[in-house]
């Protein structure tokens, strides 16, 4: 399938799962939310000290459970006994996620990793064998998209990228991610995922066309009136898109 005429392309897509106040971001309530309104969710995962693969965005604990200390450094054993944003939510694995979608809804998968590349994508990997859903994997990471380009070929990438104005990357380093200078010879995505703060901009214009461009995270109709003729689909949160508001009539 032209990959303009898939999934990636169709529907905005829930950032973080649709969620709000009750229902936390990457917790199996807010997936649950989407899977109801049939809207497509973004989720972020991360793998643990003990290698068990995890739906969380932060590198820290701090703003959605209140405990101190990185993510990676606990184990499922530790982490299973915290709360989402003050409710009563966990964090969830990708088994639990990916058995609760069960193709019900597409899913994109940011992979985070901030280190050596191998053993989060490996982790992902295995959680994703046998799962018939419709799904794509996305990072910032041009290095983890190489270790799926070369370990699992036919799953759809998406190279993800910003300014970086927010976040500790800085030189030469930021550079070229700002510019999506590895794509060519290392990430070679399917489709971009360009933050929406920073679009349009000159870097993702020659994607036009080309492979799909899609931005994130549009928080307001006024924002996605703003960048509708610069992307091709986009990943919400904080609002309802038009398209679904119109279904709702």
């Amino acid at each position: 399938m032209n990959i303009y005429e898939s999934w990636i392309v169709k529907s905005p897509i829930a950032h973080r799962g649709l969620f709000d106040e009750k229902f936390p971001e990457n917790s199996l309530s807010a997936i649950k939310k989407a899977i109801k309104n049939k809207v497509p969710v973004e989720i972020d995962v991360t793998a643990l000290d003990d290698g068990t693969v995890v739906l969380f965005h932060d590198e820290k604990l701090a703003r959605m459970t209140g405990k101190d200390g990185f993510i990676t450094h606990h184990t499922y054993a530790e982490i299973s006994k915290f709360t989402l944003a003050g409710t009563k939510e966990k964090i969830p694995t990708l088994a639990e996620a990916l058995e609760l979608i069960d193709g019900k809804v597409p899913v994109i998968i940011e992979v985070k990793n901030y280190g050596k590349v191998g053993g989060v994508e490996k982790a992902v990997w295995k959680e994703l064998q046998g799962y018939l859903g419709e799904y794509a994997i996305c990072s910032f990471n041009p290095y983890t998209l190489e270790w799926f380009k070369k370990n699992a070929p036919k799953v759809k990438r998406g190279q993800m990228a910003s300014f970086f104005q927010d976040k500790e990357i800085t030189g030469v380093k930021r550079f070229a991610l700002k510019r999506m200078m590895l794509n060519k010879k290392i990430s070679q995505p399917n489709f971009i995922i360009y933050c929406a703060e920073d679009m349009p901009n000159k870097y993702v214009k020659k994607y036009y066309g080309v492979i799909p461009v899609l931005t994130c995270a549009i928080k307001s109709v006024q924002e996605e009136q703003r960048l509708n003729d610069f992307a091709d689909n986009f990943i919400f949160d904080s609002y309802i898109p038009q398209v679904y508001a119109e279904k709702e009539k």
